[in-house]
């Protein structure tokens, strides 16, 4: 970190490029999709209950295929909007994406955990 009097910058530790950024997060969103899907149907089968009443209807209709289908469809919109911004801004994309399926493997393993 430094201070030049008028601003506060801060440095990364490496050197951080915004295509690296984003294909750390791309590889982030995968592992994030996959353990999103495996932890849900876990805990479904556990008889815990689906709180995405999206999710809930698409699973009750078409059960893990409607499941892919569903992240699928939400992967297929990031990348189709992904060209839409300057390269410096790119990594937002799957940023938006793996944050969220992140933490639903987390509050996923969390609740498996308590019924363990």
């Amino acid at each position: 970190m430094s201070y030049d009097g008028a601003s506060v910058s801060h440095r990364l530790p490496i050197d951080l490029t915004p295509a690296a950024l984003e294909r750390g997060l791309w590889v982030l969103v995968a592992l994030s999709l996959v353990g999103d899907i495996v932890t849900t149907f876990v805990g479904l089968n556990m008889g815990l209950a689906e709180s995405n009443p999206v999710a809930r209807s698409v699973i009750d209709g078409h059960g893990v295929v409607g499941m892919l289908a569903l992240k699928g469809g939400a992967v297929a919109v990031a990348l189709a909007c992904r060209p839409l911004l300057p390269e410096a801004y790119r990594p937002i994309i799957p940023a938006g994406l793996a944050i969220p399926w992140t933490i639903a493997v987390g509050i996923n393993l969390y609740m498996i955990a308590m019924i363990v």
